[in-house]
């Protein structure tokens, strides 16, 4: 399983390629060391899944049914905003034009270990969805966390 924690401030060349972090990259699962999975997040951001983790999500998705239009839609919507991608030799992969213009990237990313998965977002967009709040934190803790 994958374990991805702690952000990192990351730089985008001019073709929208990004270096994966060395630590984000080192806990990578052997089955994924080169390829990865992109997703369009439904916040303006993208979601990196390790090959292992995106299958789990795909055997959920696909096995929606044709026949729901609710299901059918989110099974489109869903594999439309996917996008495959290799790490080359220095650790970097490409961001399609769509989902760079999706996650309103510019020169600056901020990639963030989420557990099993990664997240890629502007800088200035990122902060509009971090708890500036103590207290809210706490309470979002303890309502998710308390048993």
């Amino acid at each position: 399983m994958a374990f991805f924690t702690s952000e990192y401030e990351c730089k985008l060349d001019a073709k929208g390629r990004l270096v994966l972090p060395s630590k984000i990259k080192a806990n990578l699962p052997e089955a994924s060391a080169n390829g990865l999975v992109l997703r369009k997040g439904f916040e303006p951001h993208l979601i990196v899944y390790p090959l292992t983790e995106y299958k789990k999500i795909h055997s959920k998705i696909s096995a929606l049914s044709e026949f729901n239009p609710q299901q059918r839609m989110l099974k489109r919507n869903f594999f439309r905003d996917i996008a495959q991608a290799d790490l080359d030799g220095t650790g970097r992969f490409l961001i399609p034009k769509p989902m760079i213009m999706h996650s309103q990237l510019e020169r600056t990313a901020i990639v963030i270990g989420m557990g099993n998965i990664i997240e890629i977002w502007n800088p200035e967009v990122y902060k509009d969805y971090l708890i500036n709040d103590q207290e809210e934190y706490s309470a979002l803790a303890q309502k998710y966390l308390d048993s």
